[in-house]
């Protein structure tokens, strides 16, 4: 299973913390990566997203699939939560998270040292 992991888009401050929305600059980041994996042949069979709003409107701006929430996704996900939340939903499968779980997912998942994951950030690993 091929599973892309992304950092949520860059997301205004406030509170509370679940509801804060991606900027502009943000929609801007996703909806770039989600083009260029696309023009790139990159196809998707599910996306899903933690249940904080600017995981969800990142997952629906990169307009792979249809996305879906999974709690297990939320800040605090461990590599193992990471790998669960993608079983079972198809070959191809782009996860969105937060940091530092995406980094510590892809470093526990690649035996690498952990990327940085900027804002929209993202790594494709095998698992």
């Amino acid at each position: 299973m091929r599973v892309l992991i992304v950092r949520h888009a860059e997301a205004a401050p406030g509170t509370p913390d679940e509801l804060r929305a991606i900027t502009p600059t943000g929609l801007q980041q996703a909806r770039t990566l989600g083009r260029k994996l696309r023009e790139g042949g990159f196809s998707a069979d599910a996306v899903v997203a933690s249940p904080l709003l600017r995981a969800r409107e990142t997952a629906v701006a990169l307009a792979l699939a249809p996305p879906t929430v999974d709690e297990r996704l939320a800040p605090g996900a461990s590599p193992e939560d990471i790998r669960r939340a993608a079983e079972g939903r198809g070959e191809t499968v782009v996860l969105v998270g937060h940091e530092p779980d995406c980094s510590q997912a892809v470093a526990a998942f690649t035996g690498g040292p952990a990327p940085p994951f900027t804002p929209c950030g993202h790594a494709l690993v095998e698992l």
